[in-house]
Formats: C-alpha cells, structure tokens, sequence
C-alpha cells in the first residue's frame, strides 16, 4: 500500500489522519528523491498512458478507495507483459495515484518504491511497478480481495470474522514486523493500523504502506530521534512525546 471494498471507504494503501511532528540487507531510501536502480531492476516503470487504459482512465467504477495519499483504482494488467488490457481479462491489480492536493508527496512515494522494491515477504503487500511521469506519481500493487481489516471490523455492512480468523489476521502481522525488525539493516513501520493491513482471500495479512517508514537504529544505539509521523491514536505516547522512537515501541505504533 490491491484492496476491494464498497465505495466508500478509505484507501487502505493511503494513510489517513496522519500527524507529523532476518537476513536480509537493503539500501536506506535515497536521499536524492530519485528511485534507486538497484531497486526497481525487480519493478515495472509503467507508462502514465498504460495506467490509465488499465483503469478506463480512472473511471469512478474502477474507484476501490480514497485516503491521506490519494485514490486506488482497480485495473487490468496482461499477466506475462503487464501491458493493459481490457477489464475482466488478465491479472487484477490495486492502482494508487499521488493526488495533487495530499499531505504526502515524492518523498513518501520514494520510500514506497525503494522498501517495497526489496523487501519481499508472504506478509509484505507485493509492489509490481510505479510511474513517475512529469508530476504523476503511481504505485501499482497486487490486489487484495478481501480489502482492508479496518472495513472488516468497523463497517457495518461487513460480516463480522471469527476470533479465529482474528487470531490468524494478528499472526500474519507479526509475522510481518518480526521480518522487518530481523533485517540487517533494520526497518521501523511507523503506521500500524488497521487500514494498513490488507487481507488476501484466505485473510492472511500483508502490511501495506510504507510512505512513512525509515530505517531501524544500528550497531549498540537501541532507539533513533525521528520527526514524529504516524497516525493519531496509534502512535506510542512515549513516542509522541518525546521524538525518540525506541524499536521496541514499534508494536505499539
């Protein structure tokens, strides 16, 4: 953060109601604003043009949800060549576009593609391409059938999941921190919340999101001083308060 859910809803690959204030190595987001080339190797550069075919030109119908970072849309994707094709053929995918008047921008964007980029895991939601094409800004994600875990629980509309459902949902989230933390360059979330959880058709859990993410601290330090970003109400207190993100409040927020 593909999600589906009644409109409307909020964008479970969008953070809403934002504040600002292992085994395996990866690349810190870069600091020039530019997409790292070791990164995106293993990602689709679409065409603003081919996105837009994919989703009837961003039709209202294709609408799936609409958050802090901007709207996704449902499209259509050939399965081999991921060229656009027409609705109700190939591979359904969650399309997210960076609206012009969102809070978040580039930089959010940015460390999007160069997290998800590397990082891959069964509890990481899959990013297949991006666009950045003059001032678009896209993210292009697998589709999650069963949307977001926030509409699931707070939607009247939904039918409620069994504990047991829960309990596997809450695994598949730890799971997906505990891959996060194991890193050797470890990775701080930073946006746990229910509308970042996004569920496949057997309701395992992927975390979705990683705009607001940054990298863990290293060596003997056990906390690192950030600008305070989350989401109010999820965020640790300690946190808040104070700037300094110990790794293990990451749990908490």
């Amino acid at each position: 953060m593909g999600i589906c859910w009644p409109k409307p809803a909020k964008c479970g690959h969008a953070s809403s109601t934002n504040f600002s204030g292992g085994s395996k190595t990866h690349t810190p987001v870069s600091s020039n604003l530019n997409v790292d080339t070791s990164v995106s190797s293993d990602l689709k550069a679409f065409s603003y043009s081919d996105l837009k075919t994919a989703t009837k030109n961003f039709r209202s119908e294709t609408l799936l949800g609409e958050g802090g970072f901007g709207c996704v849309f449902k499209g259509w994707l050939d399965e081999n060549t991921l060229a656009p094709t027409k609705p109700g053929t190939g591979i359904v995918v969650a399309i997210k576009r960076l609206a012009a008047e969102s809070f978040q921008g580039h930089k959010e964007w940015l460390a999007e593609v160069n997290y998800l980029g590397q990082l891959h895991h069964e509890n990481l939601v899959k990013l297949i391409g991006y666009c950045a094409e003059d001032e678009n800004r896209l993210l292009v994600y697998e589709f999650m059938p069963k949307g977001s875990l926030e509409n699931h629980l707070f939607r009247k509309s939904v039918q409620p999941i069994s504990w047991a459902t829960r309990m596997q949902i809450a695994r598949g989230v730890a799971r997906g921190l505990s891959f996060l933390h194991s890193l050797n360059a470890n990775v701080i979330y930073r946006d746990l919340k229910a509308s970042n959880i996004l569920l496949d058709s057997d309701y395992n859990a992927k975390l979705s999101d990683f705009g607001l993410a940054r990298d863990g601290p290293t060596g003997d330090n056990t906390h690192v001083s950030t600008r305070v970003v989350g989401t109010q109400g999820y965020a640790a207190p300690e946190y808040v308060a104070t700037g300094v993100h110990h790794f293990s409040f990451e749990y908490y927020s």
